[in-house]
C-alpha cells in the first residue's frame, strides 16, 4: 500500500518521500542565518525549528545530551552514528504522513515547512576538514593512459591493486551556483622552449560523485575495516572537479595534481544518504586481480545512479547534453576508497569529503570529461546553434544532474552547476 503524504510531490521530483536529503539553507531576507534542512518536493523542512519543536525525538535522538541542528552546518549531526541518521530520516518521513503533527497543526507547519522559491539560498552542507580525490573509474584511467602513454601502458601497474588518490584543497570546494574564475598558472606549450605564465587554455570538467564522511572519528593508527566502511559514509553529493588541463600536464610530475586542480571544486547542496539509495544498489564485476585481504569485500557493489552533464554555451538559448554516465562504472567503490585511505592510520573526521574521480562509461557519450570527449582537443564537440567546443570557454556554464529511478521511485541530487568567468587581469598577479 502506497504511503499517503499530506505534502504534494510531483512524480519527477528528485526530492521524493523516499529521498530525505540533508543540506543547509538561509533566506534572502536573512542570508547569514544558515540552518540545516531537508527538501521534499518543492518545500524545505527547517530541521533547526523541527528540533526546537521536539518533532525529531526518536528513541536514540531523545537520549542525546546536546542539540545537533542548531548550528550553521550539518557537522554535529554527521558526527553521530548511522542508526541516528536512519532514525531522523524515518522520523521526517513519518511527519509527512497524513494525520501527523505537521499535517494537523497548521501553526506548527508554518514554522517548520517553507516553500522552495528563488528566495532560498543554499550553502555548503558541512564544514569540510579534508578533501581527497580518487581515480577509480577504469575507463577514465584507461582513456587518459592511452592519451599520454599509449595503449600498451595505459593502466599503470599499481592501479588494479590500490585505489589511487590525491589530497585536494578543501578551501575552494564551493556549493552549486558559485561562479569559477578561469585560473592562471604555469604551462609549457609543446612548441615552447620554456614554461609561460598564462590563463588556462584547456579548462575542463570532471563528472564525479563525492561522499561525505560521518560518524565518530577513528583513532590515529586505527584503520577502518572494509565491511564496516559504509557506516562511515554520511551520504553522497555530485561533484564537478574543475581541471586546468594545460597547467596540470606541466606540474603533475613527479608528485601529481596541484594548482591545476585546486582553484575550484563544485558540489551539489543536498547530501543523499545511503539508505535512500539502498534499493538502487548493484553488484560490480569481480575484481581481477583479487584485492589484498584488507580491500576484499563480502559483496563488491556500487549504486545505479544516472549521471548527466550539460554545457550551456555562452550566448546559446539552451544547454546541450555532453555526458550520460552512471556511478556503477566504478572499479574501486567508496568502501574500498575509505578503507584504503585509513589503512595507514589516517584519521577520518565527520565532514571530510572523498570524491570518486571522473566517472566514465565504455561508450563515448559516457565519457566524464571534455579531455576524453574531445580526445585531448583533437576532436570538436558539436553543440546546438552552430557552436562547438574542445574545452570550456568563458561564460559557459556546466550543469551536472544525477538521479536513481526504479519501480516508480525516484531519488535525485538536484543540480551541481557553475559558470566560468574570465581570468583575472594579469596585473593582479605581479
Amino acid at each position: 500500500m502506497e504511503t499517503q503524504t499530506w505534502i504534494q510531490i510531483s512524480a519527477d521530483s528528485d526530492f521524493s518521500y523516499h529521498n530525505i536529503p540533508f543540506g543547509v539553507f538561509s533566506t534572502a531576507c536573512n542570508k547569514e542565518d544558515a540552518r540545516p534542512a531537508t527538501r521534499v518536493g518543492d518545500f524545505i523542512i527547517d530541521l533547526r525549528e523541527a528540533e526546537r519543536q521536539g518533532l525529531l525525538n526518536g528513541e536514540l535522538f531523545s537520549k542525546l545530551s546536546h542539540k545537533v541542528f542548531q548550528g550553521k552546518t550539518l557537522n554535529s549531526f554527521m558526527e553521530l552514528t548511522r542508526p541516528h541518521w536512519q532514525e531522523v530520516r524515518r522520523t521526517i518521513q513519518s511527519l509527512l504522513h497524513v494525520g501527523s503533527a505537521l499535517d494537523t497543526n497548521k501553526e506548527l507547519q508554518s514554522k517548520v515547512v517553507i516553500p522552495y522559491t528563488d528566495k532560498i539560498i543554499l550553502h555548503l552542507p558541512a564544514q569540510i576538514g579534508d578533501y581527497t580525490d580518487f581515480y577509480s573509474s577504469y575507463t577514465h584511467a584507461y582513456n587518459v593512459g592511452v592519451m599520454f602513454r599509449g595503449k600498451d601502458n595505459a593502466i599503470q601497474p599499481n592501479w588494479l591493486h590500490i585505489p589511487i588518490g590525491y589530497h585536494g584543497r578543501a578551501s575552494t570546494v564551493v556549493v552549486s551556483g558559485t561562479d569559477i574564475h578561469r585560473p592562471r598558472g604555469q604551462a609549457k606549450p609543446p612548441t615552447a622552449e620554456k614554461p609561460i605564465f598564462t590563463e588556462c587554455k584547456r579548462l575542463d570538467y570532471e563528472l564525479e560523485v563525492a561522499a561525505f564522511v560521518g560518524g565518530p572519528a577513528n583513532k590515529m593508527g586505527e584503520p577502518v575495516k572494509v565491511d564496516s566502511a559504509e557506516d562511515r559514509v554520511f551520504g553522497f553529493v555530485l561533484m564537478n572537479d574543475w581541471s586546468a588541463r594545460d597547467h596540470q600536464a606541466w606540474e603533475y610530475v613527479p608528485l601529481g595534481p596541484f594548482n591545476g586542480k585546486n582553484f575550484g571544486t563544485t558540489i551539489s547542496p543536498w547530501i543523499v544518504t545511503l539508505d535512500a539509495l539502498e534499493m538502487f544498489r548493484v553488484d560490480l564485476e569481480p575484481q581481477n586481480p583479487e584485492p589484498l585481504p584488507y580491500l576484499k569485500e563480502k559483496r563488491h557493489t556500487s549504486w545505479d545512479i544516472n549521471l548527466e552533464v550539460y554545457l550551456h554555451a555562452d550566448g546559446n538559448t539552451k544547454a546541450d547534453i555532453l555526458t550520460k554516465s552512471n556511478y556503477k562504472y566504478m572499479y574501486w567503490n567508496i568502501a574500498q576508497q575509505l578503507t584504503h585511505h585509513s589503512v595507514g592510520g589516517c584519521i577520518l573526521n565527520a565532514g571530510d569529503l572523498l570524491a570518486s574521480g571522473t566517472i566514465s562509461g565504455p561508450q563515448k557519450h559516457e565519457f566524464g570529461s571534455m579531455l576524453e570527449l574531445s580526445w585531448q582537443g583533437t576532436e570538436k564537440i558539436a553543440l546546438s546553434e552552430g557552436k562547438e567546443r574542445t574545452f570550456i570557454q568563458d561564460n559557459d556554464q556546466i550543469i551536472m544532474k544525477g538521479f536513481a529511478e526504479k519501480n516508480g521511485i525516484r531519488v535525485g541530487f538536484g543540480e551541481c552547476a557553475g559558470k566560468v568567468l574570465p581570468a583575472l587581469p594579469e596585473n593582479k598577479y605581479y
